[in-house]
């Protein structure tokens, strides 16, 4: 996969999960792979393709890519569906899929979770963990929309938070 050179030209997405006292609920991302923005996410108690096509119709309806980017996900049978697959279309993405069993194809994404689970699920279990999914959703949000996106620094994008990084551009 070229590394991008601008925003919207790569975007990936995967899932991962949280505990709750009322069970699992489950997450999904979409990335900008070139400033590390969450550009779409959407939260659910099951593994439903709605969960991924809600999180892609987010980040459709907030960028407005033009025709070509190119959408990397992993080889989950959500991304791999029909119904997901004709999203990707009607929005001009172009898809791509990691090698089977290869979760470094999906660096970028599966870094994001790993960081997400320590930064913020991490002390949500250090203080009792969350009691309910919504109280894990909630927690979710204000990670990526109050912290990740606008405060948290990344070193590849030289110490800005992402969206520093992009408003570079303008």
């Amino acid at each position: 996969m070229p590394a991008p050179t601008g925003p919207n030209q790569t975007w990936v997405t995967d899932l991962t999960y949280v505990w709750t006292a009322e069970g699992w609920l489950y997450v999904a991302v979409l990335l900008d792979l070139w400033s590390r923005r969450v550009v779409g996410w959407a939260t659910a108690e099951t593994l439903h393709t709605r969960l991924t096509t809600q999180a892609l119709q987010m980040a459709v309806r907030h960028r407005q890519p033009a025709r070509g980017v190119l959408h990397h996900s992993d080889r989950g049978v959500q991304y791999a569906s029909g119904e997901y697959r004709g999203w990707l279309a009607a929005a001009g993405l172009d898809p791509s899929m990691s090698r089977a069993g290869n979760p470094y194809d999906n660096a970028a994404m599966e870094s994001f979770n790993a960081t997400y689970k320590r930064e913020c699920v991490g002390l949500a279990q250090a203080g009792g963990g969350y009691a309910t999914r919504a109280e894990a959703a909630d927690d979710f949000f204000n990670y990526v929309e109050k912290y990740y996106n606008r405060v948290r620094r990344h070193s590849a994008l030289g110490y800005q938070s992402p969206v520093d990084f992009e408003l570079q551009l303008n």
